[in-house]
């Protein structure tokens, strides 16, 4: 965006100067703050924190508090998959085991010795019962089928596609299978009934054709068997069929999820998946009697692609069914590495989630009714400290509007707040006094000018300003004179109380700290006035000075104001001449230029001190010049600048320019200010004085 040219800045925002336009934005918003009336200072300094700080705690106890039930629960169900797997795991080696037993069982060898096939279904049959298995039979030494439990083969097995049995045989071991209708009925064909699912529309699964699952899914176990002269006999196969084996998948979910594992009646599930088909589930049907299963249901699409697509484990919320579950999805993979189903254990949202949004509902009331809370103590203590100071503003602005007789009167308080308002009552009733002496001498000062005016017409100017210099001297003496008496009452009788209290003077050591400090102000202010009044008196030894020792000497004297307003000082000191004047002097000149910088930047800046040597009309001189990056001076204050009770500041007294430039002249120096000609906004002090 264009900048806007300065006089429709101007025009836009009156009140404004082309410098304060030209300040950065922060100082804009100090500026605005600043403007505020000390009733709305204290409430923006006890609301904003009220409604931004809280809310913002509030809000990162929130998140932190969802994030953190979030990984507990994700945490549980990664342990829960765990325990599942291991059982799995538990039950594969098992059956391999198992079948490695019969194998080499000594019934076993005697019965193919003996070559009695009825003796051994009988045999295999029974061990089958022993053992737990679905399924047991025996093969020739080169792979084909020779007898099961269920009796001799009837036919030879398919050989295409080739069978997993034969592969098995061939690699041995123990695996997670998948079988076809035909490879089932060759190893168990009294198993078939529990192998067919039909598929049940499930919501958010994958699009399919299928009506049903034919497939079964099997832990298949091979053995070789071998002779007592080392002879291949056979190999041995037996198995576990998974297809609605209840059981199996129910004794997993007790040992996931025993009585009473879950809280707030959240319940635990545990599934066996061929593909993406529910083949083995304790999930109930939506809206089904209790006992029946979700078999025949599928996954959904979105685990689907990330187990079965992906390989990945599954650990998140998922939809199962008919309801929200935290779950877990393990791919199942067979001999080869192919992924041929899942194992899954998850349990009911729904009560963690009740319990999440209570304690974030908790969070969120507590954080409001402690921030509704703060606000109202708060705003009735702030209440208690700007009243009053409206009481003493409004009474100022009485005062402005000419009733000079309006006083603040007593606020019921004996803090600092009422004792400032006894004092402005009393600074009021002095300056009505001395307003009304003042205009009697300034009436009879008027009439000496106007005739020395007739009678010097010449030297109209230097005598206007000694004969005002000369009666304003002796006004600031006669209030010096009038303030010193109460300041010395105070003293005394601060120094009486300390030693009535003795002790117990350590209870009210900070206010009367704060007392002894504003009498030492009041002190100063006396001195400036008085060296003012009798310049003379206050002379002290004439030598010549190192000028840039000077500035190092009065920055010392500045140290503390300065390290509170985080300005940072530049030095440029060249000057070597060395002016003879009093050493204390001219540093209470630059002490005072110093002081009046840091003033200027209330929110910090640069401060740049000079010196350096220059000839002037008159000959060689030293030159001192302060320089901030505060407001500026505007034309209006930098007419005025110089002359007494001219201030900027509220607790100002405009008395150190005029002194200090009365200081500097009484020397044959100069002291002259205007504002920065390097394009910062700012002023610059110069003094002058000759070698």
């Amino acid at each position: 965006m264009a900048a806007e040219p300065s006089g429709q800045a101007e025009a836009t925002l009156p009140g404004y100067s082309a410098a304060a336009l030209k300040r950065p934005r922060r100082l804009h918003l100090a500026g605005r703050f600043d403007q505020l009336s000390v009733r709305h200072k204290l409430l923006a300094l006890v609301l904003v924190p009220l409604l931004l700080v809280l809310p913002a705690l509030g809000v990162v106890l929130l998140a932190w508090g969802n994030s953190a039930l979030d990984q507990l629960l994700i945490t549980k169900i990664r342990s829960d998959l765990a325990v599942a797997q291991g059982y799995f795991e538990r039950v594969l080696g098992e059956v391999g085991s198992s079948t490695a037993a019969v194998a080499e069982s000594h019934a076993l060898h005697q019965a193919i010795a003996g070559a009695n096939e009825d003796r051994l279904v009988a045999l295999l049959r029974a061990l089958r019962e022993r053992e737990g298995l679905d399924f047991i039979q025996l093969r020739r030494p080169d792979g084909s089928l020779w007898l099961g439990d269920s009796g001799p083969a009837r036919s030879t097995e398919p050989t295409s596609p080739p069978s997993p049995a034969r592969a098995a045989v061939a690699q041995g071991g123990t695996s997670v299978e998948v079988l076809t209708p035909e490879q089932l009925a060759v190893l168990g064909p009294s198993l078939a009934a529990r192998v067919s699912v039909p598929l049940v529309e499930t919501r958010n699964a994958a699009p399919t054709d299928r009506a049903s699952e034919d497939r079964a899914m099997v832990l298949l176990s091979t053995r070789a068997v071998p002779g007592a002269d080392g002879k291949l006999l056979g190999h041995l196969q037996a198995g576990l069929l998974l297809n609605r084996n209840l059981p199996f998948i129910d004794h997993i979910n007790e040992i996931v999820y025993p009585g009473g594992s879950l809280p707030y009646g959240s319940r635990g599930t545990a599934t066996l998946f061929l593909d993406d088909v529910r083949i083995s589930t304790n999930v109930r049907l939506f809206g089904a009697e209790q006992d029946e299963r979700a078999i025949g249901t599928r996954v959904s699409q979105a685990v689907r692609e990330v187990v079965l697509g992906s390989g990945r484990t599954w650990l998140d919320r998922a939809f199962v069914v008919n309801d929200w579950y935290v779950s877990a999805y393990e791919p199942l993979q067979d001999s080869t590495g192919r992924r041929v189903g899942m194992l899954y254990v998850g349990f009911t949202e729904e009560p963690f989630r009740w319990i999440k949004v209570s304690i974030l509902l908790a969070i969120g009331a507590t954080s409001f009714l402690v921030m509704i809370g703060g606000a109202w103590v708060s705003l009735r203590w702030a209440r208690r400290i700007f009243a009053p100071l409206e009481t003493m503003a409004a009474t100022m602005r009485r005062v402005e509007d000419g009733e000079l007789q309006a006083r603040v009167g007593g606020t019921g308080r004996r803090d600092e707040i009422g004792q400032l308002a006894g004092h402005l009552d009393h600074l009021l009733d002095t300056i009505d006094d001395k307003t009304r002496a003042l205009q009697r001498w300034n009436a009879e000062l008027d009439a000496k000018v106007s005739v020395r005016t007739r009678e010097l017409e010449a030297a109209q100017g230097q005598l206007v300003r000694s004969e005002k210099l000369a009666t304003v001297g002796q006004l600031t003496a006669s209030i010096a004179h009038e303030v010193n008496n109460p300041i010395a009452v105070i003293q005394g009788n601060l120094d009486l109380m300390r030693e009535l209290l003795g002790p117990d003077t350590d209870k009210v050591r900070a206010e009367m700290q704060l007392v002894d400090e504003q009498i030492e102000r009041m002190r100063l202010i006396v001195t400036q006035l008085l060296q003012y009044a009798r310049p003379t008196e206050f002379a002290g030894y004439v030598e010549p000075l190192d000028p840039n020792r000077l500035i190092e000497d009065s920055l010392v004297l500045a140290s503390h104001q300065l390290s509170r307003s985080g300005i940072s000082v530049q030095r440029e000191l060249r000057a070597t001449g060395q002016p003879a004047v009093n050493r204390g002097e001219m540093q209470q000149v630059i002490v005072n230029l110093l002081v009046n910088a840091i003033q200027a930047m209330p929110q910090g800046g640069t401060l740049t001190l000079r010196s350096q040597d220059v000839h002037t009309p008159t000959g060689p001189a030293v030159q001192w010049s302060v320089q901030d990056t505060g407001a500026g001076l505007s034309p209006e204050l930098l007419a005025e600048l110089f002359k007494p009770f001219v201030t900027r500041r509220k607790d100002g007294t405009g008395l150190g320019l005029w002194i200090s430039r009365s200081l500097v002249e009484r020397y044959g120096g100069t002291l002259e200010a205007g504002p920065r000609t390097d394009g910062i906004t700012g002023a610059v002090f110069t003094v002058r004085l000759p070698v």
